[in-house]
């Protein structure tokens, strides 16, 4: 599967582009067997309090290696559309599991990936982040949240928001008159591709049920990273298989 022209003018025009499907229901339910049994975010998880106090909880890597999310991180349905809508060759950045469980998930305030990744030394926002859903997100349990066409304003300014790092609070409440709201209500399988600059948020998960995603986040190859050392450059990202589920 390849973005067609259309949507690759949506992303362009909107900051975002939705795929339904992108996974099966086999696909997705190996994953978060992945999450209920498996090493890799069991031992990485870590939580940020909202502004209400409520936990938001976050498992996350920056290598790939022989394991279920590096097969899936590396998959064609991903890495090839990724290189098309950044227009050049990607490059693995991170991968990451949010745990948004039922009654307790905290918020997300809203930010800019990107108003992470300039403080990280990215050059350019030339970054994308794809948003798999492998529980049914919903209003209720607190999908994700978008301004569409937010990503044309460049980087805004980060600072601490509870217990997170988000966007002026005072400058998002004017920038909601501005911007289209999208609540972003998703299928398990379905994938949201959207730019480093998109404004993006999430609601608290009081409902009765869990709203947990993978999220696999890439670079462009010709986006270096400025360290203490000098310039990182960034490796094209191997392309796996998309029958990656025999192998696990």
């Amino acid at each position: 599967m390849i973005m067609t022209q259309e949507e690759l003018a949506q992303y362009h025009r909107d900051g975002y582009v939705l795929v339904n499907n992108l996974f099966d229901r086999e696909e997705i339910d190996l994953m978060i067997r992945e999450i209920e049994g498996g090493e890799r975010v069991a031992g990485s998880t870590y939580s940020n309090d909202d502004r209400s106090g409520l936990k938001a909880k976050l498992a996350i890597w920056f290598e790939l290696g022989p394991d279920m999310w590096s097969a899936v991180s590396t998959c064609p349905r991903l890495v090839n559309n990724v290189s098309s809508l950044l227009g050049e060759d990607a490059a693995f950045f991170h991968g990451k599991v949010m745990l948004k469980e039922a009654r307790s998930g905290g918020a997300w305030e809203w930010h800019q990936d990107y108003g992470y990744w300039y403080d990280q030394g990215f050059i350019y926002p030339n970054m994308i982040s794809v948003f798999i859903a492998l529980d049914a997100a919903t209003k209720e349990n607190g999908c994700l949240q978008v301004l569409r066409g937010s990503h044309l304003l460049g980087r805004l300014e980060h600072g601490k928001v509870g217990g997170q790092t988000g966007a002026d609070v005072n400058r998002i409440r004017h920038l909601q008159s501005m911007f289209e709201l999208v609540h972003c209500e998703m299928a398990p399988g379905s994938a949201l591709f959207f730019h480093s600059n998109l404004l993006h948020s999430s609601a608290p998960n009081l409902s009765d049920y869990h709203r947990r995603t993978f999220v696999s986040c890439y670079n462009a190859t010709g986006n270096p990273q400025l360290q203490s050392q000098g310039l990182k450059h960034y490796d094209r990202c191997p392309v796996g298989s998309d029958d990656w589920l025999t192998k696990f």
